[in-house]
């Protein structure tokens, strides 16, 4: 059984006055925030220039989180496990200036293969050659496509890590500044978009160095006391987590939850956590969980733990600042074996994706039983990841090969504050979409249709928010030859790795479900769409469209409750259809 918990008096004693705890507190989230804008800003991807699968965070010198940028949170409370296994396999006296560790490896710190972490140690401009570092600055940016069976990284259909694409331990990609030619050679030689990989590794070095620099200058404002500084920001959000914690009532609170099915066979994927609030801790106790599966949605404990953060965060004061001592009144025990922390070699690329969400769901559900008021009900409960790949056929790119991926927004959860928020991203992901422009002028694709899904919340007096609906065609230009002649190549690549498609996402305090997900495609020249599994793998052929159908949020509160005023707009902005005002909420049109 794997445990995590941190010291809780880990800086005891240290005095440091509250203006220059906050004023230190924020110019370390700037140097987070400062290095994401840069990884954003010289990335070559769409995933990362335009949706922002990205985060950025600073470490102290003992590897302990100190600031991150707002960014997603299924990466920013895993991104201290990468941290973590860098300095294991690189100790600070194995590191000088101008190196760079580089690892993706979910058994050794990372989450799951698309996502590669670069840990960056700052040392001082005059460090002595046996100095080590001041601190360290990390970033996660997924990458569109790393190898594996499937183009875009996602498959549905793994069944082991080994078909997931490029398993990378602990490297240094930098080595006193200059580029492990070797290491950049063996990952752009197993990937389809070269290009692009080169140039967004570049852009995490580049966010790396910005972070360094900017955390160099408050070395030179705070000198000698800058790490008692960081230990009195971390301390200080101990002591906030555990006050907001000591205000919840004590207790055993169990909730479980399942993902539809792991796409090999197995339906009915359990999650199950036992939340104890004693005083100013927080254990959760995921005993009950299912067994790993052989289908790819293991979620390897970095990230198990991550969600199990982000949801006690969210009902105790998301404004403590997010670092390693807002984690220590927290306790986490994930038995090993099962899909909340899986032996390897188990196919884990959905782990990190949707069991994520469900863990978040459950571990929420749980809370919501001792604080109602401070939990929503279920968001959607996936990230609706698409993945297509294949030989560009246009003019001018044909023969390139090409890989995209994206997650989809969908309905957040109605809550004792409003309605949930309608096609957003939910919990884990924090990520946007690709615009239909760049999606359109990037790949051989077009998106048409792009809209939200009437009726899709659930009821309640504040009604869950709406999915969405995205419906992409696979585009039929054939490349010509200077002979004049069609070249052929070949089908395009198609994944879906999506949930809550049976499961519905739940309502609270008497607010009903929301609407389930659906995907159906459609073969070029067919009248009727075929609906599809929800992890799937297809090959589409020039015309063919794949509509994905996002999820609903669970309504709060009775239904019975919500204002006439509340369903009349609804209705004039179209989320609302007439007959469901009628069925729902009894409501009739005069």
């Amino acid at each position: 059984m794997s445990e995590h918990g941190s010291d809780p008096g880990a800086g005891a004693g240290v005095d440091v006055d509250p203006v220059t705890l906050e004023v230190a507190r924020n110019a370390c989230a700037a140097v987070a925030e400062e290095m994401n804008a840069t990884l954003v800003r010289t990335a070559y991807s769409p995933n990362v220039t335009e949706r922002r699968d990205c985060s950025c965070a600073l470490f102290d010198a003992e590897g302990a989180l100190v600031a991150q940028a707002e960014n997603i949170p299924v990466h920013l409370g895993a991104m201290p496990f990468s941290v973590a296994a860098a300095l294991d396999a690189f100790p600070a006296a194995a590191l000088e200036p101008g190196d760079a560790v580089l690892l993706n490896d979910p058994f050794r710190g990372g989450a799951h293969l698309p996502d590669f972490t670069l840990v960056t140690p700052v040392f001082a401009d005059d460090a002595d050659a046996d100095d080590d570092p001041l601190a360290f600055v990390a970033n996660r940016a997924h990458h569109a496509d790393v190898g594996g069976s499937r183009a875009g990284g996602v498959a549905a259909d793994s069944t082991d890590i080994f078909q997931e694409g490029l398993r990378i331990p602990p490297v240094k990609l930098y080595e006193a500044g200059a580029a492990n030619e070797a290491i950049y050679d063996t990952i752009l030689a197993n990937v389809r978009t070269p290009d692009e990989r080169r140039g967004d590794l570049r852009a995490q070095v580049a966010a790396n160095e910005t972070g360094a620099e900017r955390y160099r200058e408050l070395h030179e404002r705070y000198g000698a006391d800058l790490p008692a500084i960081t230990a009195a920001i971390q301390n200080y959000a101990e002591r906030r987590t555990r006050a907001e914690i000591a205000d919840l009532p004590d207790g055993e609170y169990a909730f479980a939850d399942a993902l539809d099915d792991d796409g090999c066979g197995t339906e009915d994927v359990r999650i199950a956590a036992t939340v104890t609030v004693a005083g100013d801790t927080v254990t959760v106790d995921f005993a009950g969980t299912a067994l790993q599966t052989r289908g790819p949605v293991n979620a390897v404990f970095a990230v198990t733990a991550s969600a199990t953060y982000y949801a006690v965060r969210c009902v105790t004061d998301p404004d403590v600042p997010p670092n390693a001592g807002a984690y220590r009144p927290v306790e986490i025990h994930a038995p090993e074996g099962t899909v909340v922390n899986p032996d390897p070699p188990a196919a884990v690329v959905g782990g990190n994706l949707e069991t994520s969400q469900r863990v978040t769901d459950v571990v929420l559900g749980a809370l919501a039983e001792c604080a109602p008021e401070r939990a929503a009900a279920a968001g959607q409960g996936t990230m609706n990841n698409v993945t297509f790949g294949g030989t560009d056929p246009r003019e001018g790119r044909e023969g390139r090969p090409w890989a995209f991926y994206e997650t989809g927004g969908g309905g957040a959860g109605g809550h004792a504050g409003g309605d949930g928020m309608d096609g957003v991203h939910v919990h884990m992901s924090n990520t946007l979409n690709t615009p239909v422009e760049v999606l359109e002028t990037a790949y051989p694709l077009r998106v048409r249709r792009y809209a939200l899904r009437p009726d899709s919340g659930g009821a309640g007096e504040y009604r869950g928010g709406l999915g969405l609906r995205r419906d992409i065609e696979v585009r039929g230009e054939a490349a010509v030859s200077p002979e004049g002649e069609s070249r052929r190549t070949g089908p395009t690549a198609f994944s879906l790795l999506a949930d809550r498609h049976r499961h519905r996402p739940y309502g609270l305090a008497g607010g009903e479900s929301g609407t389930s997900g659906a995907a159906f495609h459609t073969p070029a020249g067919a009248d009727e769409p075929t609906r599809l599994p929800p992890k799937t793998t297809l090959d589409l052929d020039p015309g063919d469209v794949v509509s994905i159908r996002s999820p609903g949020g669970g309504g709060y509160g009775d239904p019975a409750d919500r204002s006439r005023s509340a369903i009349e707009r609804d209705l004039r902005l179209e989320k609302l259809s007439v007959g469901a005002a009628r069925e729902q909420y009894g409501y009739e049109v005069e």
